[in-house]
């Protein structure tokens, strides 16, 4: 098995509010690499932050199905990458438990290394978290 990039994104409409997590896994380290899942939902109401960890979350957990090698996980939140490589403290209650799910499910892998982008570098991820919330919002 090869290794794997998580792109992840989450968001809430309004913070808090209704919120979404939206992710592409691709085979290798690049965003035009091969793209073995995609995935997106509605997780309620939540925090930015929340949102942002529970996509991160549901990344993880779908890559295991395709390696147990390197992982890198690529987020537009500066924050989340700061706080999980140690950079940050994280002082949120909420954020460390989170923060604390992440650090156990990298026990699946060889590596996780994390990697900041902006925004314009995970657009599939930001635009699966909009359909998510959009669908949702529309029932």
């Amino acid at each position: 098995m090869s290794g794997v990039t998580i792109f992840t994104d989450g968001g809430a409409r309004g913070n808090p509010g209704p919120a979404g997590i939206g992710g592409v896994i691709v085979r290798g380290d690049a965003q035009d690499g091969e793209v073995l899942e995609e995935f997106s939902s509605y997780i309620g109401r939540a925090t930015n932050n929340q949102a942002e960890y529970q996509a991160l979350l549901a990344g993880l957990d779908r890559a295991k199905k395709h390696t147990d090698e390197d992982v890198e996980c690529v987020l537009d939140s500066e924050l989340l990458v700061k706080q999980l490589t140690g950079e940050y403290r994280i002082k949120s209650p909420e954020l460390k438990k989170l923060a604390h799910q992440a650090k156990h499910l990298e026990e699946s892998f060889k590596s996780v290394t994390y990697r900041h982008t902006y925004r314009e570098g995970n657009e599939r991820a930001d635009a699966l978290v909009n359909e998510a919330l959009d669908k949702a919002l529309a029932s």
